[in-house]
């Protein structure tokens, strides 16, 4: 149980900076300063945390999963924000 806790302080660590990060990009309309292989490496991560949890012979906790989940949400919007940017920088840069 302790290292469940753990965990789930460590993802609210984490997590707690996504819709952060998520507002910020939405704000600042471009892609300037964001990395794409840093976000998409992000997600993996959390791909391969959330199959393990699934995989487990011992089961996984609802709330572990659902902090991983909502993790892999707002990352997942930044990244298409990222996306979204992307777009108006082309459509800058045009102009």
């Amino acid at each position: 149980m302790f290292y469940e806790i753990c965990e789930i302080l460590m993802l609210v660590c984490f997590g707690f900076s996504w819709p952060l990060n998520a507002i910020k990009s939405y704000k600042a309309r471009t892609t300037k300063g964001k990395s794409l292989p840093f976000v998409l490496l992000i997600l993996t991560g959390y791909v391969f945390g959330i199959t393990g949890k699934l995989v487990n012979p011992n089961g996984y906790h609802w709330y572990v999963m659902a902090v991983y989940l909502l993790n892999f949400f707002f990352v997942s919007i930044d990244l298409a924000l990222y996306f979204r940017n992307l777009r108006l920088d082309k459509r800058a840069a045009v102009k």
